[in-house]
């Protein structure tokens, strides 16, 4: 009898400890997948300026620039081998950024705005910052905002609702600097917001926090080409306290200053962090001008990285890292005035083995590094080869706080939570690229189709001069030919039909994700750039 008794209760423990496993293995798995949503994250989505894949030595083996801070980050985090901007230029990659939508849905089909363009976002249109605002988050905006901004003007000056064509401009001269904006940073869902208007070498040169400058401007600057080949911008208002070489670490110090406050509040923080570097002027500062041996390009990504260090240390130091999900990436590749030629004599290519560099359909426009760290969620040392985008940030938020998302909010952007989480759900079908003069191409798998390669316009809105070396059609197998060498298109037409129509559909639905067909916020795309797009009935 009492052995019996000692057997039902062994039994019963064993069935206990195993009942007790089983529950915390249910547990960390509910809680890998859902505590997200009860204990949301801090966001911090850092955006580097033209910096190409290749200048992370975590991601070229040949690298003669070595990122400390940044490679630890990868190591600490996910490394991600095939990320892609929506765009291989500045401000259409941050309206994808900011909206999930890619930008030639709206007005801006070719180029960049400038520092006194009007504002590209439209009021009713949805923001990453808005959604997070919405579920409790604080948010900010820090850096190069490069997405217009609707100046105050004297009696008399043109002003714009928004941005309607590429040569809508405020007048630099009629802009009244001691007004508060007339539309900023602030309508868009940001709490708070210290920002420059534009890239670096675009006027006006003034510090913007939330809707007024921080001083105004009382000369005029500007430096040449000629005067120094690294380092140039265009004339323009200057203020006393802006110094084109202290923009960067004035940014990131602003950075750090506000995660330090904001890890003391018990709501989570969204920090939106585009840095203006290393984006032309190229203006690295001591102790890091020359530290490279290379040349100033060199230098500068050096002093990003230091910088990142130091922000990766306040996250640290503030309490926070375990539960604060970090994303650095760049708007696109390297440009090519950080003198490509000495950067390769001294045997560092910026953009990896892949072919062109900002601005161009190639993989070296569009291909960047993106590195994502979450401690309490991701595990350390993984590498995702899957094909994203960065327009898919706005729907991984959205699934991390659980919202919603509706038929015309965040078109093109598709969850990464599944593949941060080592999961299975990631369903982005194919991915839309877009160049400087407003080239399309389409990737899908291991194949890229570019279409009408002569249909570009240049930056003044005319069409590209005619390369009579182009064909049609241009396809890549990029798993055979990842330097995109050999066009395929006659070989496999069946190939371009179906990327083609796959690419009209996605056009003219105006959404590449699952849901209710959307129009355009302008309808017709001028015909140098998509004709093909026009006629479905030839495809």
């Amino acid at each position: 009898m009492f052995q019996n008794t000692i057997k039902y209760h062994r039994f019963h423990l064993k069935n206990r400890i195993t009942f007790l496993l089983l529950s915390i293995c249910v547990f960390n798995g509910f809680s890998q997948s859902n505590t997200s949503k009860s204990n949301p994250p801090n966001i911090i989505y850092i955006l580097a300026d033209d910096l190409g894949i290749g200048d992370l030595s975590i991601y070229n083996e040949n690298s003669k620039i070595n990122t400390l801070y940044l490679d630890q980050m990868g190591r600490e985090g996910m490394q991600f081998t095939d990320a892609h901007t929506s765009s291989s230029v500045c401000t259409p990659t941050r309206y994808g950024i900011i909206t999930g939508r890619y930008n030639w849905r709206t007005p801006l089909k070719q180029f960049v705005l400038w520092g006194n363009s009007p504002m590209l976002i439209k009021e009713n249109r949805l923001t990453v910052a808005q959604l997070l605002k919405e579920k409790g988050y604080q948010t900010a905006n820090i850096g190069k905002w490069h997405l217009g901004l609707n100046w105050a003007m004297k009696n008399g000056a043109q002003e714009f609702e928004s941005f309607s064509d590429i040569h809508d401009k405020y007048d630099l001269d009629n802009i009244d600097y001691t007004k508060p904006l007339k539309k900023g940073v602030l309508d868009l869902g940001f709490d708070y917001s210290f920002a420059i208007s534009a890239s670096l070498n675009m006027p006006p040169y003034v510090y913007l926090e939330n809707d007024e400058v921080v001083q105004l401007p009382n000369a005029i600057s500007v430096q040449k080409r000629k005067t120094n080949p690294y380092s140039h911008w265009i004339k323009g208002a200057i203020s006393d306290d802006f110094k084109h070489e202290q923009v960067l670490p004035v940014l990131v110090d602003k950075a750090n200053n506000y995660i330090k406050e904001k890890a003391k509040d018990k709501n989570p923080f969204f920090l939106y962090l585009p840095l203006p570097a290393p984006h032309n002027p190229i203006v690295p500062i001591e102790p890091w001008k020359g530290k490279s041996n290379i040349n100033p390009y060199a230098d500068f990504v050096l002093m990003i990285d230091d910088l990142m260090g130091e922000l990766f240390k306040t996250i640290k130091e503030s309490g926070i890292e375990q539960n604060t999900l970090v994303i650095f990436t760049s708007d696109n590749g390297c440009a090519t005035n950080a003198n490509f030629s000495v950067l390769k004599e001294k045997g560092h290519n910026p953009n990896y083995i892949y072919s062109g560099s900002k601005g161009s359909y190639l993989e070296g426009g569009h291909r960047v590094p993106f590195l994502v760290k979450w401690p309490a969620k991701i595990k350390a040392n993984t590498i995702s080869e899957a094909t994203i985008c960065t327009t898919d940030f706005m729907a991984t938020c959205a699934d991390i706080v659980d919202y919603d998302l509706k038929d015309n909010e965040a078109e093109d952007s598709y969850t990464m939570l599944p593949l941060l989480l080592q999961e299975e759900g990631y369903q982005r079908e194919a991915t839309i690229h877009h160049s400087k003069t407003g080239i399309f191409a389409i990737r899908k798998g291991d194949w890229k189709l570019i279409v009408s390669p002569n249909s570009g316009l240049n930056a003044n809105g005319k069409p590209e001069k005619l390369d009579k070396e182009l064909p049609e059609n241009i396809l890549y197998n990029l798993k055979l030919d990842i330097e995109e060498h050999v066009n395929v298109a006659e070989k496999y037409p069946e190939k371009v039909k179906e990327l083609k129509q796959l690419l009209i559909k996605q056009i003219n639905e105006g959404r590449s994700t699952p849901g209710e067909a959307q129009k355009n916020d302008t309808i017709a795309f001028p015909w140098q750039q998509a004709a093909f797009a026009l006629d479905i009935s030839k495809n």
